[in-house]
């Protein structure tokens, strides 16, 4: 298993453990479950989700500021009915849609003024970052 994969393991873990609550994340993750685009493999990545609403929540596909998408962003795009796991609301059936122009906009703004770092991966990248809605199903 590669470092990556061996620090989402252990933050999942944690997450599974502790009610949704992870060192030096607090609640703000989420447990976002996509099926690869090609490989139709199941895989869970943890992932800072803002939960605006009852049935919404945002992530935001920043992979640190690489100059390329995260996997599970390609693996929404092509099966956008899901479901996450959440500290508050358990699992969750949810469906993808990516966010355009102002929704973006006015969607990452939400990212970059909760966190420094969402900042910081912008500054890192060309690309615009995408940011995904998740709604209840």
């Amino acid at each position: 298993m590669s470092n990556a994969g061996d620090w989402n393991s252990r933050i999942i873990d944690a997450f599974r453990s502790n009610n949704g609550h992870v060192d030096n994340f607090g609640k703000s993750l989420v447990l976002l479950h996509h099926v690869g685009a090609k490989s139709g493999t199941e895989r869970v990545s943890p992932v800072m989700g803002i939960h605006v609403d009852a049935d919404t929540w945002l992530v935001a596909a920043s992979k640190g500021g690489a100059p390329e998408n995260p996997a599970w962003y390609h693996n929404l795009l092509a099966h956008p009915d899901t479901r996450i796991e959440t500290p508050d609301d358990g699992v969750v059936a949810v469906h993808a849609e990516k966010l355009s122009g102002q929704a973006r906009d006015d969607a990452w703004a939400m990212f970059t003024a909760r966190s420094a770092g969402f900042r910081q991966y912008e500054e890192r990248t060309s690309r615009v970052i995408p940011v995904v809605a998740l709604r209840r199903r």
